[in-house]
């Protein structure tokens, strides 16, 4: 989602939720209970993460300074986009906006110096529904950008499981 900017010489003005809008880019009529905000350096990867069951969670997400590769997974089994991974730039420079919704795995690097990240959540955080795959599982393939030397990556997303390992055969 790219909002249109208004810029001049005192700055830029966007519109950067509006439900309406919104509904009508994705079909979805999220209810957002919760925001977040993080901030990372270059080279951190967090992910691919993703709530379980009832606390599962849909989000809309944005750089609001930086630059980072945002990356959602669908791991809903009978999704028709089941298995598929989505990357875009999202930056504080092109204001993009990525909507993961509720069953998809998410994560991303940050490609710039540093980038506070904001999250819009549909549903509550819940500890003991956490769920995370490891951000390089051969199965999705996924192109970080960034050399491995250069991950920043937490003692614990180092040891997610596979997907393979996550879903009961």
């Amino acid at each position: 989602m790219e909002p249109k900017v208004f810029e001049d010489e005192r700055g830029y003005f966007f519109e950067s939720y509006n439900q309406e809008k919104f509904e009508l880019a994705t079909g979805a009529k999220p209810y957002f209970v919760q925001d977040n905000q993080s901030y990372s350096t270059k080279g951190v990867l967090r992910g691919l993460h993703f709530q379980k069951g009832e606390y599962a969670q849909a989000k809309l997400v944005r750089v609001l300074d930086g630059e980072v590769l945002d990356v959602a997974v669908d791991i809903r089994p009978g999704s028709k986009t089941f298995g598929k991974v989505v990357s875009t730039l999202l930056s504080s420079d092109n204001k993009k906006q990525m909507f993961i919704p509720r069953g998809c795995a998410h994560g991303f690097v940050t490609l710039s110096e540093h980038a506070s990240f904001f999250y819009k959540c549909d549903n509550f955080y819940n500890a003991a529904s956490e769920g995370g795959i490891l951000y390089n599982d051969p199965e999705f393939k996924i192109d970080w950008i960034l050399d491995e030397s250069e991950l920043i990556i937490s003692d614990k997303d180092k040891l997610l499981p596979t997907y393979s390992e996550t879903v009961p055969n």
